[in-house]
């Protein structure tokens, strides 16, 4: 299934009118497109358990909630101007996140890894030091490539502390972030093809999320690390 264009053109009314007043008096708009993104995001559940494990029970669980929490934001406008869905891989042998952005003009899917932790990180970036020749095997691939173009992220503008300035991969080792992205136009969103090809583009990125769960779950002899 798509989205419903009431859904967008909701978001397009909000994006203009984001306030409280106007969000009680039109509620009836969010309820509906609430409903329509549970649906949705429960089609593309379904359709993902086919090729991977996901710990997310249930569209409902994976619809991120539109109010923003604004406490320490000197954004004080109330409402996300989007709808966010995020899937998490199950078990600790299998790392990562998947996610759907909708939002009119700027709809987008994601896998990767937002905000490692210190310790991950670092697993990452050794395993990545002694040999990056799988990793860029998966970055390099036709495959890759056509669907997302480079791996995303935010990086650091030097060597990352321990690390060589001139090492062989050191364009991989300033990375803080590890993300993969593919855009949509609000066209692609509203086909009924939508949730199949969400899916999909998923399942494209598992390589990307099986490297990296790999080297977050094996020490550098390749020996596993889950009990």
């Amino acid at each position: 299934m798509g989205i419903s264009n009431n859904t967008i053109t909701f978001l397009k009314q909000l994006s203009a009118n984001n306030d409280r007043d106007w969000f009680a008096a039109h509620k009836d708009l969010y309820t509906s497109a609430h409903e329509d993104m549970i649906g949705f995001a429960e089609d593309v559940l379904g359709k993902m358990n086919s090729f991977d494990t996901i710990e997310t029970p249930s569209g409902k669980k994976a619809l991120k909630r539109i109010y923003r929490d604004v406490r320490f934001s000197k954004n004080k406008a109330p409402y996300k101007q989007h709808f966010g869905i995020m899937y998490a891989r199950a078990t600790a042998a299998k790392r990562g996140t998947y996610y759907i952005h909708i939002q009119p003009g700027e709809n987008f899917l994601g896998a990767g890894f937002w905000g490692p932790e210190k310790d991950d990180l670092l697993r990452i970036r050794k395993h990545i030091a002694t040999d990056d020749s799988d990793f860029r095997k998966v970055l390099n691939a036709k495959s890759f490539k056509k669907h997302f173009g480079e791996l995303r992220g935010d990086q650091l503008k030097s060597a990352p502390k321990g690390f060589d300035k001139d090492h062989p991969a050191i364009d991989l080792l300033r990375y803080k972030q590890f993300l993969v992205m593919k855009r949509f136009t609000d066209e692609e969103v509203l086909s009924p093809d939508f949730a199949k090809n969400a899916a999909q583009t998923f399942k494209e990125m598992l390589p990307f999320l099986e490297i990296m769960t790999e080297m977050l779950t094996t020490n550098l002899n390749g020996e596993s690390l889950i009990d």
